[in-house]
């Protein structure tokens, strides 16, 4: 299949392929658009298990961004970066140079910050050779907003479907409590809800038990717990012909991208009266905050934005409500309408 006929192209403005055998840097950039200003995404560094493999991440990924800008309301584009390869066997600090100088190239049209894989520290070896980068300061690590905002929009599911945000008594099944997942249990538990929580990684599980108690099921069975809410917190395509004869969930609201395998999922996921807040509604709560970075940062107005997560999923859905739509379709169509007005 080509690069124009893939069938997660949609448009893309730009994808570009960077490589230097020097380093063992193979990475793909993809600028989905950019009507609403310069793309703005993180990169992510994983071992994808084909080349084509991390063309589809890179697309779907960008593409999500602009999705995830224009909902939140912000003058951002859509953009994302995948480096291919295990970052513990081939990240270096100079493949971390050699791709910021490719970024370099873009002029800002692309600025990327941490995501699965990459660090702060990644950030700020990248930072000596491009502007373009966000989140290169220990203070700016933005898996704390975004569980913020995962945190807020748990909450309008609650007032949506039980009329109260209470998680007293609440129980949620989180699959995967790496950085941005472990703090979302956090504050779940302090907010009293029971926790069932799976992760591929042993060490993950072992630093979320030391914050807070929860029942522990492997990563196969997380789909069967019989649980009030499903917080997925992992990779995407989670939701998908497999895994929906499981779901007895009520909610499904969680920090992961991508977590329809594909669009009709979400109309499955209304046939099964499951309500689900669209994931890049949900978790916009770390590209809000590195949105922000800068001289002027204000914390109180960033977290307020980033509350205002909670407002944004209830207005999704009582309009999916009102058109009798899937909440993923509304979600679009609401982002569609800001960033392809601006074209």
């Amino acid at each position: 299949m080509g690069v124009f006929s893939h069938s997660s192209f949609d448009s893309h403005e730009r994808i570009i392929f960077c490589h230097d055998p020097k380093t063992s840097l193979r990475a793909i950039i993809g600028i989905h658009n950019t009507n609403l200003g310069n793309a703005l995404g993180g990169t992510r560094f994983w071992p994808y298990a084909s080349e084509t493999l991390a063309l589809k991440d890179a697309l779907r990924l960008s593409k999500g961004m602009s999705y995830k800008a224009a909902i939140s309301g912000l003058q951002l584009g859509g953009g994302k970066a995948v480096i291919i390869g295990d970052p513990k066997k081939i990240k270096t600090p100079e493949l971390m140079h050699s791709f910021a100088k490719k970024i370099e190239e873009l002029k800002g049209r692309f600025i990327t910050g941490e995501d699965v894989g990459t660090t702060i520290q990644d950030m700020v070896e990248m930072k000596k050779h491009t502007a373009h980068v966000r989140g290169a300061f220990e203070n700016m690590d933005p898996s704390i907003m975004t569980s913020e905002g995962v945190f807020a929009g748990i909450k309008a599911a609650l007032i949506f479907r039980n009329g109260s945000d209470s998680l007293k008594g609440i129980h949620v099944a989180i699959q995967g409590v790496g950085s941005v997942g472990r703090k979302v249990g956090k504050l779940l538990y302090d907010a009293g809800a029971k926790l069932t929580i799976s992760d591929i990684y042993t060490s993950h599980i072992e630093e979320s038990l030391k914050l807070f108690k929860a029942d522990v099921v492997d990563a196969n069975s997380i789909y069967d717990v019989d649980a009030d809410i499903f917080a997925p917190c992992a990779l995407g395509g989670i939701i998908n012909d497999d895994t929906l004869p499981h779901l007895k969930f009520n909610i499904i609201a969680g920090s992961a991208n991508n977590q329809l395998a594909s669009r009709r999922h979400g109309r499955d996921l209304m046939k099964k009266g499951i309500l689900y807040a669209p994931d890049y509604a949900i978790n916009a709560g770390g590209l809000i905050s590195v949105s922000s970075e800068g001289e002027h940062y204000n914390h109180e107005q960033v977290l307020s934005q980033v509350h205002n997560i909670k407002n944004i999923l209830l207005d999704i859905f009582n309009e999916a409500k009102t058109s009798k739509l899937p909440t993923s379709v509304v979600s679009d169509h609401i982002a569609e309408r800001r960033f392809l007005k601006s074209s």
